[in-house]
């Protein structure tokens, strides 16, 4: 028995070869890379010979051992120039970089809705960690001709001088450009409460800007209900210029994610003059050449890349849409400098703000003249395409004849009528901030002021004439309403319901105006007694 339960010698070496023989090392290479300089947010690297453009490297500090995330822009002969996207000052000459083998991206996910996020996703408004369904890359290349389909679908953005003159279809990138003050984030803020009924996700994205300013937006969208389906994506301007550069492209992916879905969403860029000057002091302090006003040869496709990412997805792919409304701020109405015309060029027509009209109470200070939409009716229902046709033309002889009639005292009854029909157009047009209109509202008064029913009116009755008006349609005319809204064209028996409503009210408008003139002879005749 004892030498039965002794281990042969020959067992034990079997044992062993055949363990020797199974055994795999796990070896593991891994390339370090080490700090050469670091300076104004840019870290020199050196080592790192395998990095790919706009990868994610990981620098350690060596005061506190904290990593900060850094993407390669500059991949040169012997060295990596990144920008740092953090507190750079905790850097160091020596500190080692690892790279992440992943290109930059953020978290994505129904989880952002109702929140306001830094560029990297991560919460700026206290409300604990946001629940996400994945991630996608931040800059990617934006959909090909097949994936697409013709811009057909209107985005209302309920202000009756964009919607009936300057259409804004689902899929399609306009341009709001103005001076500072005119009120571009203003029209953008509107056009995202006005979605409150539709299946429009909306994607506010601050760049630059002051907190205070961004703080305001978020508790207006709050007010008016509209976080509810609203993401605000801030980088401010006491963020770095890394930050500002890839916030756009952060709040395009997060819109992306649900265009892929099927969904619609519709982006405002605010603003993509301060991303570009971002862009260039990066550009400048990674010793990039200079180009016209300072800024690097490929600002033009710093934005065109990024706007070429709104689409109308084909049906094989699910028919979504990425609306994009870019705002570029102007100096001294000047719409002839770099950035402007560079993206006046990319997108498919620009919103116009000037402000001489915007201080003499013309809001929003819409210049019918210079703004245009090139989708053009095609963004529009049909109603509103009948009824909106000559408006722009109207507005714009308006605009001459008004330049014409300063100099000459002796104009005949036919221009005066013109200037008169004007006049009441340009105050219809007038519409009070955070106050979008449906567009069956914007319809009816539309086809009142361009067919003569307000020539009668005083200019300085015109809004109480609007505001009657619409209630008297929701009180006693609904199915009109209704009918514009679903069937979205104005047949010859919807136009003789609308004509029928207007005469109506006309009258009951011209006794109450009657009664008020003499309320108030009589109020003025015992106060002189």
């Amino acid at each position: 028995m004892a030498n039965d339960s002794q281990l042969r010698a020959s067992e034990i070496q079997g044992v062993l070869l055949s363990e020797i023989e199974r055994y795999e090392e796990d070896l593991h290479a891994e390339e370090i890379g080490e700090v050469l300089e670091v300076k104004d947010g840019i870290a020199r690297i050196y080592g790192l010979t395998k990095a790919m453009a706009s990868e994610m490297l990981e620098i350690t500090s060596s005061d506190t051992g904290d990593a900060v995330t850094a993407l390669a822009l500059n991949l040169e002969e012997d060295n990596i120039g990144a920008v740092i996207m953090g507190d750079w000052t905790q850097l160091h000459e020596g500190d080692q970089v690892r790279r992440t083998g992943r290109v930059l991206e953020v978290d994505v996910g129904e989880g952002y809705l109702g929140r306001v996020v830094d560029p990297l996703g991560n919460p700026l408004d206290g409300n604990g960690p946001v629940e996400t369904e994945g991630s996608r890359q931040i800059d990617i290349v934006a959909p090909g001709i097949v994936a697409r389909q013709p811009v057909e679908e209107p985005l209302q953005t309920g202000l009756k001088a964009i919607d009936a003159m300057i259409p804004i279809g689902r899929g399609q990138r306009e341009l709001i450009i103005g001076d500072r003050g005119t009120g571009k984030t203003a029209v953008a803020v509107d056009a995202i409460i006005n979605q409150k009924e539709t299946d429009v996700i909306c994607i506010y994205c601050a760049v630059g800007q002051r907190a205070g300013k961004v703080r305001g937006v978020v508790e207006t969208l709050a007010e008016h209900g509209a976080m509810d389906y609203s993401i605000v994506v801030a980088s401010n301007a006491s963020d770095p210029a890394p930050m500002q550069y890839i916030a756009p492209y952060a709040a395009t992916a997060l819109a992306e994610h649900f265009m892929w879905q099927g969904k619609h969403t519709l982006v405002v860029y605010d603003d993509l003059s301060k991303q570009a000057q971002a862009y260039r002091q990066l550009s400048l302090v990674l010793r990039r050449p200079p180009g016209r006003e300072a800024y690097p040869g490929d600002v033009f496709y710093l934005h065109s890349r990024l706007l070429e990412r709104a689409a109308k997805l084909s049906d094989a792919h699910g028919g979504g849409s990425l609306t994009a409304l870019p705002i570029i701020e102007t100096q001294g109405g000047d719409v002839s400098a770099y950035i402007p015309t560079n993206v006046i060029s990319i997108t498919d027509g620009q919103i116009f703000l000037e402000p001489d009209l915007f201080f003499s109470g013309v809001r929003p200070a819409v210049n019918v003249g210079i703004s245009v939409s090139r989708v053009g009716g095609a963004a529009q229902i049909k109603a509103m395409k009948k009824v909106a046709g000559r408006l722009r033309l109207d507005l714009a002889q308006f605009r001459e004849l008004e330049a014409f009639a300063q100099f000459g005292s002796d104009l005949d009854a036919a221009t005066q009528k013109q200037l008169a029909r004007g006049e009441r157009t340009v105050e219809i047009l007038k519409q009070p901030q955070y106050q979008p209109m449906a567009v069956e509202d914007q319809v009816a008064v539309i086809y009142a002021v361009t067919n003569g029913h307000l020539d009668d009116i005083p200019v300085d009755r015109v809004k109480a004439w609007e505001r009657g008006f619409l209630q008297h349609l929701r009180a006693h005319d609904a199915e009109l309403l209704r009918l514009i809204r679903e069937e979205q064209k104005l047949t010859d028996e919807v136009r003789d319901m609308l004509v029928s409503a207007i005469e109506a009210f006309n009258e009951i408008f011209a006794a109450e105006e009657e009664s008020r003139t003499e309320s108030a002879t009589s109020e003025a005749a015992a106060a002189s007694v």
